[in-house]
C-alpha cells in the first residue's frame, strides 16, 4: 500500500476524516477556482452573453456526463469496500471492470452530445444572442469531454484507496494551464469563446495524461490493459451503478429544469445567475468534500464489518460540516456583492446575483446534511434509495418549488424556492438514515469475496 493511502478501519476517526477531507476540499477549491478563473476570463474579454453561455453549456456537459457520473460514485463505494475486505483480486477485476464501462459510455455521449448540442440550447430556451456562443463552447467540450472524465475518475479511484493528496496535484495541473492558456486563446490568437473551450481540453487532457502515468507508476493503482470483464463485475457494476447513473441524471435534469426557470427572466438574470453559480461552488464545497470523505471511511468500515465505526463517522461528518458551512455561508453573504462584480459590471447582472447569493447562503448547510448522509448510507450500496431520495429532493421539491415561488414572487422566488427545498429535503435525509434498511444491504458476501479471490 502506498503510504499516502489511509487505512479508515482502525485508528483516530475524526482526526482521520479531517486529514482525508482536507486535501478533498482544497482538490474542490481548486476546480472551483478552476471554473471561476475561466468565467473570469470569459466574462471580463467577451462579455456578460459570453458568460451566460458557458454557464448554460455547463449545465447541460454536467446532465449528458452525470449518468456516467453517478456510475463513478458507484466505483467509489465498490472498490473502497473491497479495500477494507482486503480482497487485492477482485479490487484489481473490479477496476477493470469501471475502466472498460465507463470509458465505453463517456465516448458514445460524447458524441451523441456534439451532435445534440444545438437542439438541447434550442429546448432550454436559450436567449438568441447567446444560442451561436453556447453552440460552439458546447460542441468543443464535448470533443474532449474523456479528459473530464478521466482525470475525475483517477482521482475517485485513489480516494478509494484511501489517497485524497495526489489528486491535488491532477487539478493544480489544469487550473494553472487553464489560467495561462484561456487569455492567449481568447485574446492573443482571437479565438473568441472557441478559445476558452480549447482551453479546457488542454489543461484537462494534460491533467489526465499525468493522472495516468502517476497511478500506473507511482501510486501502484492495479490498472491494466482493459480487458472485458466477466459476467460477475459487468452485473455489479450495473447494479449499483444504474441506480447511481440515475440518482446523478434526477440531480443533473433537475438543475437542467430550474435553468429553464432562470432564461424565461431573460439575459439579465441568466448572466447573473451564471456568476451566482460560481459562488454558489463555494459554499457546496465543505459539503462535496465531507460527503466524499465519508463515502470512502464508511466504504472501508462496512467492508470489514465495522458498523459501530460507521455510526461515529456520520456523526463526525455532521458536525464538521455544519460548522464549517455556516461560517463560509456568513463570508459569502457579506462580500457577495463584491464577488458577483468580478464577473460582470452590468448593474442588473450584479444586483440579481447579489440577492441570489444572499438569499440562499445560509440554506446550503441543510444540503451539506444531505451530502454527509447520503454519502454514509450510499456506502452501504443503498444507490436505489438514494435515487428515490434525488427524485423527491430535485423533482418532487426544489423544481416545483423554485417553479412556484418564480411564479409568485418574480426572479426572486429562484432563490427562496430552492432554499426551502433544501430544509425540507435534509430532514427527509436524516429520517432514512435514522430508519431506514440501508444497514442490511450487502455488497460483499462471503461467496462473492470467494468469487473475486479466485
Amino acid at each position: 500500500m502506498s503510504e499516502k493511502q489511509l487505512d479508515f478501519t482502525e485508528g483516530n476517526i475524526l482526526k482521520k476524516m479531517i486529514i482525508f477531507s482536507g486535501p478533498i476540499l482544497l482538490t474542490n477549491l481548486l476546480q472551483v477556482s478552476y471554473q471561476i478563473i475561466d468565467s473570469l476570463w470569459v466574462g471580463n474579454l467577451l462579455g456578460a452573453n459570453a458568460l451566460g453561455a458557458i454557464a448554460i453549456s455547463g449545465t447541460i456537459v454536467f446532465t449528458i456526463l452525470s449518468f456516467i457520473i453517478g456510475i463513478n460514485t458507484a466505483a467509489l463505494t465498490v472498490l473502497s469496500q473491497y479495500k477494507g475486505a482486503k480482497n487485492e483480486e477482485a479490487l484489481k477485476a473490479a477496476l477493470n471492470g469501471f475502466v472498460v464501462v465507463l470509458g465505453t459510455l463517456t465516448i458514445m455521449l460524447g458524441i451523441i452530445g456534439y451532435f445534440a448540442s444545438p437542439y438541447i440550447l434550442r429546448w432550454m430556451g436559450t436567449p438568441g444572442e447567446m444560442l451561436p456562443l453556447a453552440t460552439t463552447y458546447l460542441q468543443i467540450n464535448f470533443i474532449g469531454i474523456s479528459f473530464v472524465f478521466g482525470y475525475n475518475f483517477i482521482a475517485t479511484v485513489l480516494r478509494a484507496l484511501g489517497d485524497s493528496k495526489t489528486p491535488i496535484r491532477f487539478v493544480m495541473i489544469a487550473v494553472i494551464l487553464n489560467a495561462v492558456v484561456t487569455p492567449i486563446f481568447i485574446a492573443v490568437l482571437d479565438l473568441g469563446i472557441a478559445g476558452a473551450a480549447y482551453a479546457t481540453i488542454v489543461a484537462q487532457g494534460t491533467a489526465f495524461l499525468y493522472g495516468l502515468i502517476y497511478s500506473i507508476y507511482r501510486a501502484n493503482v492495479p490498472f491494466t490493459v482493459p480487458y472485458f470483464p466477466e459476467a460477475y463485475y459487468i452485473k455489479s457494476i450495473f447494479k449499483l451503478g444504474l441506480p447511481s447513473g440515475l440518482s446523478m441524471m434526477v440531480i443533473s435534469g433537475g438543475v437542467l429544469a430550474i435553468m429553464t426557470v432562470v432564461t424565461t427572466f431573460g439575459e439579465e438574470v441568466v448572466a447573473g445567475f451564471g456568476a451566482a453559480q460560481r459562488l454558489d461552488s463555494l459554499i457546496m464545497l465543505p459539503a462535496l468534500a465531507l460527503g466524499s470523505a465519508v463515502n470512502s471511511m464508511a466504504g472501508q468500515n462496512i467492508g470489514a464489518k465495522l458498523w459501530d465505526r460507521v455510526e461515529v463517522i456520520a456523526k463526525h461528518g455532521l458536525t464538521l460540516i455544519l460548522l464549517v458551512s455556516f461560517t463560509i455561508s456568513a463570508i459569502i453573504f457579506f462580500s457577495a456583492e463584491f464577488m458577483i462584480s468580478l464577473f460582470v459590471q452590468d448593474p442588473e447582472t450584479v444586483a440579481f446575483g447579489k440577492m441570489y447569493v444572499q438569499t440562499i447562503a445560509f440554506f446550503y448547510p441543510f444540503l451539506g446534511i444531505n451530502f454527509v448522509l447520503n454519502g454514509v448510507v450510499r456506502a452501504a450500496g443503498a444507490m436505489f434509495q438514494i435515487f428515490i431520495l434525488n427524485v423527491i429532493s430535485f423533482w418532487v421539491l426544489r423544481y416545483p418549488l423554485t417553479y412556484i415561488a418564480a411564479y409568485w414572487l418574480g426572479e426572486q422566488g429562484i432563490a427562496i424556492g430552492m432554499g426551502a427545498s433544501l430544509v425540507i429535503s435534509s430532514f427527509i435525509a436524516i429520517g432514512y438514515y435514522k430508519f431506514g434498511k440501508w444497514r442490511e444491504i450487502r455488497i460483499i458476501n462471503d461467496e462473492e469475496k470467494e468469487k473475486g479471490s479466485n
